[in-house]
Formats: structure tokens, C-alpha cells, sequence
């Protein structure tokens, strides 16, 4: 059977919008259709934008049928996660102090979404000011994880994360500053990606507010998607011009690259259903024909906020620690999905131990998909890279959904 609109990739979204099978219009009343019957369960949007999207999704309907098309997101529709400011539409970073805060002109990486043709649909729910792991605290309420709303849906970027896997748009934009990203993609079934440092501009996430150094120097702009070639079509649209002098072609679907020598990390410790998880994964990836090896990570890091030698560590990581390795693998998180009852007034409950590291190197990170456990949660694989390397992260990560793909929705 066909998947339903709201679970389809871009690429095949796309093709049908391109060949006007399906209309903007379309797509998006679908989306406000799925949105109204599962944010009050979900809660994952802060403010939803219907009125907007439909009259962007007619404006790009009716350009397309002019014959003018912007690319693969034209006319689809995309969250934003409410830390990035969006012209004259609320960005609260679900804080109540900034509940009012409206500011006036979009981040630079919103408007080269809606440059592309995309829709924003609605800014989404979050874990308040970035400030935890768990998704459970923030002034518009918790976010509930989608396939099952006594766990957690990770944090920060949780309503990106709920939404994304319950097809309630089909790519979000967010920020990623110890997994802020990456967590809450392992916690509910999906991609969640950052790109080396500077691949994405991070201009435009509250601007004007005081922000700690330690976060400028470790938050880096994240994408949450269902697949990894629908992250590289979003990325391909996000990319700086500096990022696309140094990075290779971005596309997903080259996965005839040569065999990689992976590295397994053999310092990740890991629940016994994770690791069963991540040794299965690695055991298709080894039958694609690339070669893996033990590695270590390098947790090795100072406390946040010692950022005196982050320069010099990034420039001298891929020598250190990818020096016999082209990529690494470890698994997302320490411990299967925790349960709200036991994390609830923790904030920090969901360790980001096997992520934070690879914001302070600056490196390349893709959280996959890689089964479930015994209580039909996910688990996430995540691959690392080299700096500038995101494109090996990519496709590595599209051969690996090709071989072991997931099929299963949370919600109908």
C-alpha cells in the first residue's frame, strides 16, 4: 500500500506537486487536517500559522502552475522551531516572558525556506529556552512523545521531533546545542540532524536577546526530517555559500560511494536493548561492505562554558580522532526512552553524553532510526563525520535506511 500523504518522502511529495497531481492546497489542508486532530494530544505546536499557509500554499500553487518552480520544498509545509525568529509571527522559545515577543524580520535560515518555496506552517514546541532534554518543561505545556505518551519525547526540540514522526509536516528547522536535536530523534522514531559548525546559519535564533557565549560557540542549526534523503534536499537548501565551497555534492542518493572504515565506539556505554540495537544496525552496515573497526569517542571534553581551547581542539579533531576512521558510530542515547513518571523536575534527566561531544568539536552528527525496544520505543543510531564530512554522514545514513528500512508510523 501507498503511504498516505502525510507520511510521504519529499521526493515523492515533491514529484507530485511538480507534476501537479497533488496542489500546495492539497498538502496543506492535509497538514491542518493532521494538526487539528493531534495537537491536543501531541501539543506539539506553539502557534500554528493556517490562515498563512493556505494563502502561501495558493500562491505557490499558482505559480507552479505558471510554469515557475523553486525546487523539492516548493509548495511543502515545514515547522520552525520557536527559537528562530519569523517576521511578525511570535518566537517564545516557550518562555512566558516572550509570549508577546514578535519580531520583524525572519532568521536567515527561515527565509531561505520560504525562498525555496517552503510553507511554514507553525513554529514549534520546546523544551523552555533550550534549557533541558526531557521536553517536559515549557510555559505552553509538555510535549508528549507520539508513540507512546507516558515516555518522554526528548528535549530540546521536542514538538520538531512529535510532529515530524506523527506526520504533522514533513521537515522542521531547529537547534541542536548538546543533542538538542539528535535526542528527541532517537526518543520518537526519527532523523534529527546537525551539520558541521557554520553549515547552516544560525542568524536570526532570538535575535537581539543576551545569549551565553558557550552557546553561540555549541548550538548549531538542526534539521529534523524521516529520512536521511529527505534531510539532504532540506540541507541542500540550508547550506551557506561558505558551507558549499567545502562540502562535497550533498545528495543522498549517491550511495555508491567506496567503502568507509568505520569506527564502532567502544567507549559508549549503553543499556543492554540499546546495544542489542546498535550491534544489529552495525551488523547491517558491515553487509553493505564497508569495513568497521573498534574507535573510541572523544568524550573527552571540557565542562560547558570552558570554551579556551575549542578553536584549536576542532581544528585538530578529525587528526585525533578520525585519523584510521572515516566515520563513527555510537548510539544516541545511554538508556532506552525514560519514562515522564521518572524524569518528571529533572530537566537534564535525558544525558546527552553520547551527543554534547560532537557540538564541541564542530562535527557532523545524524541520529537514525534503528528498531525498537521491548516496550515498541525507538532506539537511535547516530553517525558521526569529519568536519565539512557531512555528505559521507548522509549517504552512509541513506544505505543504511535502504538496507534496514522503517516502516512504522506512531499514529495513523
Amino acid at each position: 500500500m501507498s503511504e498516505p500523504i502525510h507520511y510521504l518522502n519529499l521526493r515523492d511529495l515533491s514529484g507530485r506537486i511538480r507534476a501537479q497531481d497533488l496542489s500546495p492546497v492539497d498538502v496543506v489542508d492535509a497538514a491542518l487536517a493532521r494538526i487539528e486532530a493531534f495537537q491536543s494530544r501531541l501539543n506539539a505546536f506553539i502557534t500554528v500559522l493556517a490562515d498563512d499557509a493556505r494563502a502561501r500554499a495558493k500562491e505557490a500553487q499558482d505559480e507552479i502552475r505558471g510554469g515557475t518552480w523553486r525546487g523539492p520544498l516548493h509548495g511543502v509545509p515545514v515547522g520552525i522551531k520557536d527559537f528562530y525568529d519569523t517576521a511578525n509571527v511570535r518566537t517564545t522559545a516557550a518562555f512566558e516572558r516572550f509570549k508577546d515577543r514578535i519580531p520583524v524580520r525572519d532568521a536567515v535560515a527561515v527565509a531561505a525556506l520560504q525562498a525555496a518555496g517552503a510553507i511554514v506552517i507553525g513554529k514549534m514546541n520546546m523544551h523552555q529556552l533550550g534549557m533541558g532534554t526531557t521536553g517536559l518543561e515549557g510555559d505552553f505545556g509538555p510535549v508528549q512523545n507520539p508513540w507512546n505518551a507516558a515516555y518522554i519525547p526528548g528535549g530540546s526540540s521536542s514538538g520538531s521531533a512529535a510532529a515530524v514522526a506523527a506526520g504533522l509536516c514533513y521537515a522542521t528547522l531547529d537547534t541542536d546545542a548538546i543533542g538538542s536535536c539528535r535526542l528527541p530523534a532517537a526518543c520518537c522514531g526519527v532523523v534529527g540532524f546537525k551539520g558541521t559548525y557554520g553549515a547552516i546559519s544560525a542568524g536570526g535564533i532570538l535575535d537581539g536577546e543576551p545569549v551565553d557565549p558557550a552557546i553561540i560557540w555549541m548550538s548549531h542549526p538542526g534539521i529534523t526530517t524521516r529520512s536521511a534523503r529527505d534531510t539532504a534536499i532540506v540541507l541542500d537548501v540550508l547550506a551557506t555559500p561558505e558551507a558549499r565551497t567545502e562540502m562535497s555534492d550533498l545528495s543522498a542518493d549517491r550511495t555508491t560511494q567506496a567503502p568507509l572504515r568505520i569506527g564502532v565506539a567502544d567507549n559508549a556505554k549503553a543499556d543492554a536493548a540499546v546495544v542489542r540495537g546498535i550491534a544489529a544496525a552495525v551488523a547491517t552496515i558491515r553487509s553493505l561492505g564497508h569495513e568497521t573497526v573498534s574507535a573510541a569517542a572523544p568524550f573527552d571534553i571540557p565542562r560547558m562554558g570552558d570554551l579556551h581551547r575549542i578553536e584549536a581542539d576542532r581544528a585538530s579533531i578529525a587528526e585525533r580522532a578520525f585519523k584510521k576512521i572515516d566515520v563513527l558510530l555510537l548510539p544516541t542515547l545511554t538508556t532506552t526512552v525514560p519514562a515522564v513518571k521518572d524524569v518528571r523536575g529533572n530537566p537534564q534527566a535525558l544525558s546527552p553524553a553520547h551527543t554534547m561531544f560532537a557540538n564541541y568539536f564542530g562535527l557532523p552528527a545524524i541520529s537514525m532510526p534503528c528498531g525498537f525496544d521491548t516496550r515498541d520505543l525507538p532506539i537511535g543510531l547516530q553517525i558521526v563525520g569529519k568536519p565539512w564530512h557531512d555528505a559521507t554522514v548522509l549517504r552512509l545514513a541513506r544505505q543504511y535506511e535502504i538496507a534496514a528500512p522503517t516502516n512504522q508510523h506512531p499514529l495513523a
